[in-house]
Formats: structure tokens, C-alpha cells, sequence
């Protein structure tokens, strides 16, 4: 019962972190224009994605501009684009495999030894899919810092952490416990059979006479 209240715990963190992986993909405020020197009071506040820039007006106006060409796009967007699209493709596949593994599913057979294992493969596979969103998130962060501590970058550029790359970093880490949490209802291994012990004790030979 143990087991089988882990790998459901795990599954479900692993489905909210799809869901957080989804909705910060999706989401164009992975920056967001920073308020440095002069730059503090301004009517419009401009967010940038993986999908499209928007500007947010004082008057609560939005205007959204999807990008229109893949090739003008920096390496490092291109980067993280396709990162965020791999680890959402192999969570999904994760989350699958998991689903046949898991013990309170009839799928995958009745051999529990089996169904553990491949439990245990759906875990490392949500995984690698964790691993790939963070890379993807750590990366785009990092640039983020280093143009906003450029000396030669004009102020009126520089940006901050939007919400959406947050929402992305919980999701990965969701996964992360998730997998980690299905990898580790690993099978056990068959017990031994235990075979009672010859007695070596020679029998007794004294004879009772009447």
C-alpha cells in the first residue's frame, strides 16, 4: 500500500508539473521590462516570451505581436523554445509509461515485479523531461542577467524574471519530484526460498526393555 501511495503522489506532482510546464510556455511574460534609473514611472510595461511580445498599457490595453520569423530570432529563444517542447513531449510519454507501471491501474500485466519496473522507467523518463525544462528556464535566466548587468545596454532595454519563467521552474520541479518518486518504487528482488535443515543428529539407539 505503501509503494502504491508513492507512485500515485508522484504521478500526481507530475501532472501539475506538466500543467505549470504548459501554462508557462504558453504565457508571454518570461521578462519583463525592468524599472532601472530613469526609467520608473512609464505608461507602458513590455513583456516578452517564447511565442510573442506584449505591451501592457496604464489603461489596461493589451497588444500582443507574435513573432514573426523563427531565423531572426536570437539562438539562445530558438534554445529554450525547443527544450520547452522536447521536456513537455517526453513528460507526456513519462506520465504514460507510468500510467501502465503504476499498481492501481490494470494495465501492463499482473506481474508486479513487471508493472514496478516499468513504473520505474515512466519515473526516469519524467525525469530527463524535468531536466530538459530546467535547462531550458536556467538558460533563458541566465541571459536575462547578463543583459541586464551589460554597462553598454541602454536602460530603457534591460529586463527582469517575468512570472512565466517561474511558472516553469515550479513545473520542472514538480516533475523532478514526481519521477524521482516513481523511479524509486524499484522492484524487489524474489525471496529466497528458506528450506528447513536436515537434523545431523544421529538417532538414538538405546532400546527400552520391559
Amino acid at each position: 500500500m505503501a509503494n502504491s501511495g508513492l507512485q500515485i503522489l508522484g504521478f500526481a506532482l507530475s501532472l501539475l508539473g506538466l500543467i505549470g510546464l504548459i501554462v508557462g510556455t504558453i504565457l508571454p511574460q518570461w521578462k519583463m521590462s525592468a524599472y532601472v534609473g530613469d526609467n520608473i514611472i512609464t505608461a507602458v510595461s513590455m513583456y516578452q516570451g517564447l511565442w510573442m511580445s506584449c505591451a501592457f498599457q496604464s489603461t489596461g490595453q493589451i497588444q500582443c505581436k507574435v513573432y514573426d520569423s523563427i531565423l531572426q530570432l536570437d539562438t539562445a529563444l530558438q534554445a529554450t523554445r525547443a527544450l520547452m517542447i522536447v521536456g513537455i513531449i517526453v513528460t507526456v510519454a513519462g506520465l504514460g509509461v507510468a500510467t501502465m507501471g503504476m499498481k492501481c491501474t490494470n494495465c501492463g500485466g499482473d506481474d508486479k515485479n513487471k508493472k514496478s519496473r516499468i513504473a520505474m522507467t515512466g519515473g526516469i523518463v519524467l525525469l530527463i523531461g524535468s531536466l530538459c525544462a530546467t535547462i531550458a528556464c536556467s538558460w533563458y535566466a541566465n541571459n536575462i542577467i547578463k543583459e541586464f548587468y551589460n554597462p553598454f545596454a541602454p536602460v530603457n532595454s534591460k529586463y527582469e524574471f517575468g512570472s512565466a519563467i517561474f511558472i516553469a521552474w515550479a513545473g520542472a520541479f514538480l516533475d523532478i519530484i514526481g519521477g524521482a518518486m516513481l523511479a524509486a518504487t524499484c522492484p524487489k528482488g524474489k525471496p529466497k526460498v528458506k528450506y528447513p535443515i536436515a537434523s545431523t543428529r544421529p538417532p538414538s539407539s538405546s532400546k527400552e526393555y520391559v
